[in-house]
């Protein structure tokens, strides 16, 4: 791996948007490499920096929609020349910034500024507020979805029902409770749409099929099942929906739609297994049909045919 490379993903790794194997090759680099892991310190500082003002975060349905998108633009975008990457390239920006003291402390001094001569405005309007206004003692306050950046563990106490999360927002933090909390539920049903860190959404998903039966964690197996790019979180997911593929629409279709397009054999095999009691239902007999005749897995294509052996003629 070269240096080019290494540096030109750093901001990525500080900001925890690398894939599992790209960053596990980006530390081992940096621990051989004195100049690039000297490159990874400046950047992490540089990061601690801009973490100190307290930013609006998107919603986390938002943030997750937006790196799968990220994702899969990065997977298929042209690499462009050096205008396209000045000008659309914003960790080039950062870094930019980063090796240009002057600029930065720039940036830091108009900013601190702004802020001052916005409250002076404020309060020059507003005298009588503040001659009457009490300050209170400040309390700490739990962060809002919109603020959570990124799901870091999920571990759950053998023998019991508590679970310990910790999640970042400036800084890690950690919330206990049970499967029950619904502070606990939130921050497992973000985790389960965070897409950089496979071994999170695995153990997010695994706890979540214990509560199937709440509509916002169904939702969240099914959209699991069908986004999510590591197939043991797609069967952990199936796991969760099997007992519902009878009763609710929604789920049959995600199961139907995991049996005819998903990538892996074992997820399509799982889904077949799932429908077998409602293979009588109108678009799963569709379905069958269509595998039975032109699946390219012939295991798919036996099964779906003895399937279709078993149900009663239509008249």
């Amino acid at each position: 791996m070269k240096c080019e490379w290494v540096r030109e993903n750093i901001t990525l790794h500080v900001y925890g948007e690398l894939a599992d194997d790209a960053r596990h090759e980006l530390e081992q680099h940096i621990a051989r490499c004195s100049d690039c892991a000297a490159e990874l310190k400046a950047e992490q500082d540089f990061h601690a920096l801009l973490s100190q003002d307290h930013a609006v975060e998107p919603t986390p349905n938002l943030l997750a929609a937006s790196r799968m998108r990220l994702q899969e633009a990065l997977e298929t975008a042209q690499q462009g020349g050096f205008w396209h990457r000045l000008a659309f390239d914003p960790a080039n920006w950062l870094r930019q910034v980063h090796f240009s003291p002057a600029l930065a402390s720039v940036i830091l001094i108009f900013g601190f500024a702004a802020g001052i001569g916005t409250a002076y405005r404020v309060f020059a309007r507003s005298p009588q507020m503040a001659s009457t206004t009490t300050v209170l003692p400040a309390t700490p306050a739990a962060p809002s979805e919109a603020s959570i950046t990124g799901i870091q563990s999920i571990t759950q106490e053998p023998g019991s029902n508590q679970i310990a999360i910790k999640y970042n927002t400036v800084s890690t933090q950690e919330a206990q409770g049970s499967l029950n909390d619904q502070r606990i539920q939130q921050l497992l049903l973000f985790a389960a749409r965070s897409n950089y860190n496979s071994g999170v959404r695995m153990d997010s998903v695994d706890l979540l099929t214990q509560k199937p039966d709440v509509r916002p964690v169904r939702d969240a197996l099914i959209y699991a099942l069908r986004y999510d790019t590591n197939p043991g979180v797609r069967l952990k997911a199936l796991d969760g929906l099997g007992p519902f593929v009878k009763d609710d629409v929604q789920v049959r279709d995600a199961v139907l739609e995991a049996l005819v397009s998903d990538s892996n054999p074992g997820v399509r095999t799982e889904a077949l297994r799932l429908i077998e009691p409602v293979k009588a239902d109108g678009s799963v007999r569709g379905v069958l049909m269509t595998l039975a005749s032109k699946d390219q897995s012939q295991y798919i294509k036996s099964q779906a045919r003895t399937m279709l052996a078993q149900l009663p003629e239509i008249d």
